[in-house]
């Protein structure tokens, strides 16, 4: 199994390098994200963005893309195989209802409607939460949660969150340019040790 842990640390100085912040790096299988056994496709994951918009645009994919492609092929010639199955490199920007991935997320999304899915059960025995972030105080997260009200949970819980899809979140996305946010993204196939196979714009 690929270390994740060790591909993310190749991959965000790539990423800071061309004035990008990286929002996640996963790898799946078959397009099920959570997923790496079986036979199917797997998956390089790399969402990113740019500071001041939250997103990318397609050249910016391309040039990430080819960035840590190079990277990789790099660290082959010297001998670490970070992913030894072939694999499709997608990089992509996280779009408006993006995952959260990050504490300043909450911070900076407060007031919109979130997701997340838990660890270890808050409420009673809840590990589904579903409403509108009311903050981070420290390093825990605060949510009106639908059901309960609000509710508290250290942000290291987490296992998943991403933001729903709202009139008020297009609303405050609409500003920095939300046209193509969710299509924005760059995939090739590259061979186990191997070259990229073909490269595909969305």
């Amino acid at each position: 199994m690929a270390d994740i842990a060790r591909i993310t640390e190749v991959i965000e100085p790539e990423v800071k390098a061309l004035g990008f912040d990286l929002v996640r790096v996963i790898m799946f299988r078959g397009g099920e994200i959570g997923s790496i056994s079986g036979d199917e496709e797997l998956t390089l994951q790399i969402m990113a963005e740019r500071p001041e918009t939250g997103q990318l645009v397609l050249d910016d994919c391309a040039a990430l893309s080819r960035r840590i492609s190079d990277r990789i092929d790099s660290l082959e010639e010297a001998g670490e195989i970070l992913i030894a199955d072939a694999y499709r490199l997608e990089v992509s920007s996280p779009g408006i209802d993006r995952p959260l991935t990050r504490l300043r997320d909450f911070a900076e999304w407060t007031g919109h409607e979130a997701k997340v899915t838990l660890t270890a059960p808050v409420d009673g025995n809840r590990k589904s939460l579903q409403g509108e972030i009311a903050g981070v105080d420290g390093e825990t997260v605060q949510l009106d949660e639908r059901k309960s009200g609000r509710v508290s949970f250290p942000f290291g819980d987490i296992q998943s969150a991403k933001l729903v899809l709202t009139d008020r979140l297009i609303a405050a996305a609409r500003p920095i340019d939300a046209s193509g946010a969710d299509e924005t993204e760059i995939e090739i196939d590259i061979e186990a040790g191997g070259e990229p196979l073909a490269e595909q714009e969305d």
